[in-house]
């Protein structure tokens, strides 16, 4: 077999070919490509990136770090932006550069990114941009990252109603070749329409790794020629009144896009029939959830016989009529699939309702043709809450295909989710994976109230907080952290609480809700938690200059009443004389009494707790970067009671339980420890330190081709039929790595791959899978390591219910299917 010569590099340095890439370095590798057809038109632009980090966006800023060289030789810049609405004000402002006298570009192309509740931060600026309008040789697209499930938010989002409430057209790629391709579509719209464009993505897609082509001359993009732009264009322009600008909107931008979308194909008709009878229509993540279903059903192979007819949007707002009604046309039923809350539905109503009184098929979709609201015993057709699942669209497709054609394979498929979900709902012992800080992080200690007191949260891993019992009650939305306060203060009954904030969210916006609060004259005490990088994210460095002095003094500049910094080395701020007047600096084991003393006093108050974030260290040693000490703690075993002492006071998921002769007692996870020391509060002898020590690690045993000799070697599968393997496991175990191996030896070799990988908070101890697409079946082996949860910590007595999570998964794939292996022991030294 022959392997293909690929590089790294390929993803950003090959000019046309396949090649292996995640999403994130899909949208990296977007603005080249424009620059590269803008360089084949003649044109001389440049490119403009800026945005906000947030999941499924969390890692883009660190792709686009790494493709810096290549984005310089495109003339790409990329600047964080401190919010997403400052970004988004900085894009607006790369489309007003022929505004300026000597302009060095034919026009700049702009990408703005961000995860919905910053699509939702930074609506004012959208309007107020859109309105305005894009450059003739620009263009503005928006990477609006959605999470509808809410794997790693607070809320579940949803950006197209915002988009469309802002007049803003949306494309919707249902995989990563389509990131590139309606991407670039994206920048042709906007510089036809003059429209900002926005780009929806899901964590389906951005979360996920494929083969794509990459080639600036396979794009062939048409103007429309059945629409006639205004006599003055589209284009943003100064002086330019407000009113002229709503005209220009709403009488000819939005209709150009409309009019783009039309000539360029962006909906499509997929499958037909000579007797269709139901239309489907979905667009983005609802499209694979629909093609799943239906290749599940087995479907394809009869739909013309069924009467069935598939279409496909690209762009769902707003919607292109002349296509719609094509495909409506000789229909007796349309069902649109389509997460959340209905954006299509609604618009092929509206564009069917007057159009020809001999066709206008019923239309279902969130309901079914009773139009009912749901009643407790009325069941959604499609739910309009979480997220699709291909066996939610199997079960609508069956029900609606079954009132004009019985199929004893759907039906089969039907009573095989019956049975799974059967099987699934029997009771078994259950252990929750509940995110959980760090081992070592700083909140595990900085997030405490003293008794009697309360705190709010707000966004960060320190949001973590409300589930581990610390009286931290309630979150806000990022840069709200404590304003609830203003509104309850004087009818509680309670005199003070802390509010939790992040560094992070306090250089975005959180200083606003302090001056708020000063301004409002509330006893509030903020705990200011400088953890020295963005970890909910990965550890990226704030965009910007912050350090603990500098806070101080902005915080004694909005009249904060009196600041206090705790750390873990206090000594060494000795000798720094630049923190503002009258600020103590005080060693973190002085918490409680610190924060009484704080919650007595009249006014806002700021508890600076200054901490490196645990993970970034154990990055930052690494690397050599960072002290590493010469101590290691150890539990020893005969004398330790078991009591959990250690892990109560330390909240660590480092120290973990170990069954021994004598019953349960406790260790410390060498791997895991980021050597806090926190563990040592409790009073035990059975603690011991060691100093100068290393742990010895385990050494590799040598083998030879003749040790596996006995090993028959595994069938491959036959790749003409897909292949899926399902790899699971919790945080930091590797199953990314794995996922990305096997989707870089599938590109090796020619194959075709996607693997998505669902994290959430994986990073936080929660579970993660990676689903390597080659296939349909899978056999699997089950790693029957422990990996403890938070719920350890708080239930010492706590039982790893080992037996039954091994019966639940002979329950759904059977035992002669199911191979379990203990791969954590043996990767253990």
């Amino acid at each position: 077999m022959s392997i293909a010569n690929v590089s790294l590099e390929d993803k950003y340095r090959l000019e046309r070919g396949r090649v292996f890439l995640t999403g994130m370095q899909a949208l990296a590798r977007l603005p080249m490509l424009q620059h590269e057809l803008d360089r084949r038109a003649g044109l001389h632009t440049a490119g403009y990136v800026s945005g906000y980090r947030g999941s499924p966006l969390g890692g883009l800023d660190f792709a686009l770090h790494s493709a810096a060289p290549f984005l310089k030789q495109h003339d790409i810049s990329f600047q964080p932006g401190v919010n997403e609405d400052l970004a988004a004000t900085a894009v607006w402002g790369t489309q007003q550069v022929h505004l300026f006298p000597q302009p060095k570009f034919d026009g700049v192309f702009s990408m703005w990114y961000g995860k919905g509740p910053g699509v939702d931060r930074s609506g004012d600026v959208f309007r107020h941009a859109n309105h305005a309008g894009t450059s003739k040789h620009g263009g503005v697209l928006l990477i609006a990252g959605d999470d509808p499930s809410a794997r790693s938010s607070a809320v579940a989002h949803q950006s197209e109603h915002i988009f469309s409430a802002c007049g803003i057209p949306v494309l919707a790629p249902a995989n990563l070749q389509e990131y590139l391709d309606y991407g670039l579509h994206g920048w042709a719209m906007s510089r036809y329409s003059g429209c900002w464009v926005a780009l929806k993505l899901t964590s389906d897609t951005a979360e996920s790794s494929a083969v794509v082509e990459v080639d600036a001359e396979r794009y062939d993009f048409h103007t429309p020629a059945d629409f006639q732009l205004p006599a003055d264009g589209v284009h943003l322009r100064w002086p330019d009144p407000q009113l002229a600008q709503e005209h220009r909107l709403q009488q000819y931008k939005v209709y150009a896009a409309i009019a783009y979308a039309r000539a360029n194909g962006l909906n499509r008709l997929v499958w037909d029939s000579p007797r269709p009878k139901l239309g489907i229509i979905a667009c983005g993540k609802a499209w694979v959830d629909l093609r799943q279903a239906l290749d599940d059903m087995g479907i394809e192979a009869y739909a013309a016989e069924i009467g069935l007819r598939l279409f496909k949007v690209g762009m769902p707002w707003p919607l292109e009529a002349d296509s719609v009604r094509r495909f409506a046309a000789g229909l007796e039923e349309i069902l649109v699939v389509e997460e959340k809350r209905q954006i299509i539905e609604y618009q092929l109503k509206e564009m069917l309702y007057n159009w020809r009184d001999d066709v206008r098929p019923r239309v279902v979709g969130k309901y079914d043709e009773t139009g009912e609201w749901p009643l407790p015993e009325h069941r959604w057709l499609l739910p309009p809450t979480a997220e699709l699942t291909p066996a939610i669209v199997a079960r609508a497709i069956a029900a609606r295909v079954g009132r004009f054609h019985d199929s004893p394979r759907i039906a089969e498929y039907i009573a095989f989710l019956d049975a799974k979900a059967k099987a699934q709902a029997r009771p078994r012992l259950t252990l929750l994976r509940t995110p959980w800080f760090c081992p070592g992080c700083p909140h595990n200690m900085s997030t405490k109230v003293p008794e009697g007191s309360c705190a709010l949260g707000g966004v960060g891993c320190h949001l973590m907080a409300v589930m581990m019992g610390r009286n931290t009650l309630t979150i806000s939305h990022m840069g709200g952290e404590g304003a609830a306060w203003l509104g309850v203060a004087g009818h509680s009954g309670t005199q003070h609480v802390f509010a939790n904030m992040g560094d992070g969210t306090y250089f975005h916006s959180g200083l606003l809700a302090i001056r708020a609060a000063v301004a409002a004259k509330v006893n509030i005490t903020y705990k200011l938690l400088f953890n020295d990088a963005v970890a909910m994210t990965g550890g990226q460095a704030i965009d910007g200059t912050l350090t603990v002095p500098q806070l101080t003094r902005q915080l004694a500049a909005e009249d904060v009443a009196r600041i206090i910094v705790m750390s873990d080395e206090p000594e060494k701020y000795k000798g720094i004389a630049d923190f503002a007047p009258g600020v103590e600096i005080r060693h973190r084991e002085r918490l409680d009494e610190t924060q009484r003393e704080l919650r007595e006093t009249r006014g806002v108050s700021a508890l600076v707790y200054d901490q490196t974030c645990a993970a970034e260290k154990r990055r930052r040693r690494k690397r050599g970067s960072f002290k590493d000490p010469a101590q290691r703690v150890f539990i020893n075993t005969a004398v330790c009671e078991g009591c959990g002492d250690c892990a109560v006071k330390s909240n660590c998921l480092a120290v973990v339980p170990v069954e021994t002769e004598f019953g349960r007692k406790r260790a410390t996870d060498q791997f895991a420890c980021n050597k806090d020391f926190s563990c040592l509060d409790g009073f035990c002898p059975s603690m011991v330190t060691v100093h100068g020590g290393s742990v010895r690690r385990g050494k590799a045993l040598a083998a030879s081709e003749q040790d596996f000799a006995a090993l028959p070697r595994p069938p491959l599968p036959d790749l003409v039929s897909p292949y899926g393997i399902l790899i699971a496991g919790v945080g930091g175990t590797g199953v990314v790595t794995i996922g990305a191996l096997l989707g870089m030896a599938a590109h090796l070799d020619g194959k075709g791959v996607t693997v998505l990988d669902m994290t959430g908070l994986a990073q936080k101890g929660g579970a993660v899978m990676s689903h390597v697409r080659l296939a349909e079946r899978q056999e699997p082996i089950v790693n029957t390591g422990h990996a403890i949860t938070g719920e350890f910590l708080r239930n010492p007595d706590r039982e790893f219910p080992a037996g039954a999570m091994e019966q639940a998964v002979v329950d759904t794939l059977g035992r002669a299917a199911t191979d379990f292996i203990d791969a954590t022991r043996l990767a253990t030294p």
